[in-house]
């Protein structure tokens, strides 16, 4: 199949259409504001039904990538492009105009910075928490190329949830991700997380439908698991545009379902596992939020 082409999409791959008062006023605001998002950016299928419940995932350090993966619809390139300085305190500001009370930061890889951009996370989880310390933060981080120092820098900030995902099984990660993407070395940055701050939650992501078989899902499962990560999200991959990754399989709710089923036996603390499932999932939020501030064990 060639890249221009689309696999029909199953009956039960549905997108809630754009509508109703908060995504409104989400969309107005964030637009008024000049605030990016990763729902915008990644195409994400779910945008109207999160900005519809008052949430959006901030994506901080530009626009464009310095790694090219073949699933995402992001903008890539090799411009050195400036940090801007002032966006920790103006996403910050952001985020308590907009009211939302769980905060997930993304952003591009910024290979060209010498931290990978920690410093700018750790600032914008610092400058949102300084306005309200009760708001919660979760990042979802590239990799920072394994380096402990960058990764402690974010972990250090106050984060509530550290995130980074795995993408997809071992065998495909060098056809599905960036060359410069290691599928060993994202398991090393969720292990040095619970190396430096053993209490914080982590989470990951898989997509599926990229040419994975079921067996290869499970062992990433368990090397998540090997390396202590809490969260799951498992969902299925959807071509954003014609110049990325086709759809290899459709994967049925059922076995969705048996994912959830193994992953859960496992021992993650949370798992969602759907067609529509992505990685800034609703579902964990609240989980999240139960959590945090009930004390209770993870």
């Amino acid at each position: 199949m060639s890249e221009t082409q689309y696999k029909p999409k199953p009956s039960w791959i549905r997108t809630r259409p754009a509508s109703g008062e908060n995504y409104k006023k989400i969309r107005s605001k964030i637009n008024t504001l000049n605030l990016h998002t990763v729902c915008q950016e990644a195409h994400c299928p779910n945008m109207a039904e999160c900005w519809g419940c008052g949430t959006a995932t901030v994506m901080i350090l530009g626009e464009v990538c310095t790694r090219g993966c073949r699933f995402c619809a992001v903008k890539s390139g090799n411009l050195e492009a400036a940090v801007d300085a002032g966006e920790p305190q103006h996403v910050a500001d952001c985020i308590e105009e907009l009211g939302i009370e769980y905060v997930v930061l993304t952003s591009v890889t910024r290979d060209d910075l010498p931290d990978g951009g920690a410093e700018h996370y750790a600032r914008t989880v610092r400058a949102i928490k300084n306005i309200d310390s009760a708001r919660m933060v979760e990042v979802l981080t590239p990799d920072f190329g394994g380096n402990e120092k960058c990764i402690r820098k974010v972990v250090d900030s106050g984060v509530d949830v550290f995130a980074h995902n795995i993408e997809v099984v071992r065998r495909m990660t060098p056809l599905v991700r960036d060359q410069r993407a290691d599928y060993g070395v994202s398991l090393d940055v969720l292990a040095t997380v619970k190396k430096i701050k053993p209490g914080l939650l982590t989470k990951s992501s898989i997509m599926v439908g990229v040419g994975e078989t079921d067996e290869e899902v499970m062992l990433a499962m368990h090397d998540l698991r090997r390396v202590g990560c809490d969260m799951l999200t498992l969902g299925q991959y959807l071509q954003p545009g014609p110049t990325q990754l086709p759809v290899e399989r459709y994967v049925e709710p059922e076995i969705f379902k048996e994912y959830e089923k193994f992953a859960r036996s496992l021992g993650f603390a949370f798992v969602a596992s759907g067609p529509m499932v992505r990685s800034s999932y609703r579902a964990a939020e609240l989980y999240v939020k139960g959590v945090l501030k009930n004390n209770a064990p993870v």
